[in-house]
């Protein structure tokens, strides 16, 4: 798969804190090369400085996140706030955060009722210091109490929120935290924190404070949505509103052996039925898809339930082989996904279920009587249906994608209508991530490849294991 994004920030800032494992010995070198995600350096390969150097060389930009995600979550060196700090905002970057405005953060901030968030100040404080420069030491100097001391943003904070309450409003203490101009993806963390069970040990008044919060954000398509539950509070995420117009799939029609022949029972109440050719050629799931998702153990049920197996295991094994006997053999890249894609979840159920072989449309006439547009982009190697509507198709693109007479002659047209059934796509409300064949053909490579992709992949999205 090719990732054209530019990192050459992410690499600068990442190679400025490796170079601080130069405070380590020889010998403690390669543990620390292999707790962060890079390759090992012979210790006679040089000096330590030579040896990080060279680690840090062969660490791709597509691995960059990875080793960024390990500094930040369990650093082998000491490493200051500040750095920390510009890491972070960074690795979240990497995941496309709604853009939150800055006069809607403001609007929002002179909204809320500071003294309701901060009854708990040892848990606001916390949620404080996970996410803000907080400890270094500021120019104010405390006289009173312990003579010239410099004082911490926290320090002032206990002082003009906690012991003077009414000192500080909420825009005040956004404003010393320097959220206004913060990364989106970091202000939308502090969103979610502030509302969290964590911090607010109240249901009703975290409802309030979401509506207070949402009343300033909607306008700007994006809003905080109830997403799931963390000891019995709810938890909720800042989603872009942009998806909500994707309907629900009442009918999905994939793993097909043939193009099927459907009818309509009911055209009122959209139900179909696959006509003429082998039982089972096409699977059509028929069930809701939840808010969080199709995932496999909605696939396993409704597979159990309608080829009526006695045990869930064999109805999994069952399906897999059904999927599985679902993809050309002509592709042996998209058989290679599939097959890394469940060596990567395995043994979870819990994860997005992968649907190979998705019908898009379905044109009723063949290609002789309509035409190459009967079958033009009707069809999606692998779709993902993800929490709150979200759309991913995953595409493997063989030779056959952009040339002719067997890979032998380059074909721009055929380009040309790749690209235009990917605009298509993205219009309807999906994301394409295209791989091409060559990384999947072999086993061992897909496997690296997804187990690296899918975490990624996950974050991007939001999906909860």
């Amino acid at each position: 798969m090719v990732d054209s994004r530019d990192r050459s920030a992410l690499r600068t800032l990442v190679g400025e804190a490796v170079a601080r494992l130069g405070s380590l010995t020889h010998s403690e070198l390669n543990p620390a090369f292999e707790q962060l995600g890079m390759p090992p350096v012979p210790e006679d390969a040089g000096t330590k400085r030579e040896r990080i150097e060279l680690s840090f060389r062969q660490v791709s930009d597509a691995e960059l996140p990875q080793v960024t995600r390990h500094f930040v979550e369990q650093s082998p060196v000491d490493m200051s706030p500040s750095i920390l700090y510009r890491l972070e905002d960074l690795l979240w970057e990497e995941d496309a955060p709604p853009e939150i405005p800055k006069k809607a953060r403001r609007e929002l901030a002179r909204a809320l009722d500071l003294t309701e968030l901060t009854q708990y100040p040892d848990r606001f404080l916390q949620l404080l210091d996970r996410l803000w420069i907080t400890e270094e030491p500021g120019i104010s100097l405390d006289h009173l109490l312990n003579g010239m001391r410099q004082v911490t943003l926290t320090d002032r904070i206990k002082r003009h929120v906690f012991r003077n309450p009414g000192d500080w409003s909420a825009e005040d203490l956004f404003e010393n935290l320097r959220a206004f101009d913060a990364g989106d993806a970091r202000f939308a963390r502090f969103l979610e924190g502030l509302v969290s069970g964590d911090v607010l040990l109240d249901e009703h008044l975290q409802q309030t404070t979401v509506s207070t919060i949402n009343g300033h954000l909607q306008a700007a398509g994006i809003e905080l949505q109830h997403t799931g539950s963390d000891g019995g509070y709810p938890v909720f995420t800042l989603l872009s509103t942009r998806l909500q117009g994707n309907r629900r799939p009442k009918n999905i029609i994939f793993a097909s052996l043939t193009k099927p022949d459907i009818r309509f029972q009911s055209s009122l109440d959209n139900d179909i039925e696959i006509v003429g050719g082998r039982p089972d050629a096409t699977l059509v799931y028929d069930r809701e898809i939840p808010t969080a998702g199709l995932r496999w153990r909605d696939l396993h049920s409704w597979w159990q339930a309608t080829r009526k197996f006695s045990n869930e295991k064999d109805a999994r094994v069952d399906l897999y082989q059904r999927l599985l006997k679902s993809l050309p053999t002509s592709s042996p890249g998209q058989i290679n996904l599939f097959k890394a894609y469940h060596t990567a979840l395995s043994p979870s159920v819990d994860h997005p279920a992968l649907l190979p072989e998705v019908w898009l449309h379905w044109d009723p006439k063949t290609v002789k009587e309509r035409g190459p547009e009967a079958l033009l982009r009707s069809r999606m190697d692998f779709l993902l249906l993800l929490p709150h509507g979200q759309r991913v198709v995953l595409e493997v693109d063989g030779s056959q994608h952009y040339t002719r007479d067997r890979g032998k002659i380059p074909d721009t047209g055929k380009y040309a209508e790749m690209v235009a059934a990917d605009r298509d796509l993205k219009l309807r409300g999906y994301e394409v991530f295209r791989f091409g064949h060559d990384e999947l053909a072999h086993l061992p490579d897909a496997e690296a490849l997804l187990g690296q992709f899918l975490p990624d992949m996950f974050r991007r999205f939001r999906v909860s294991s």
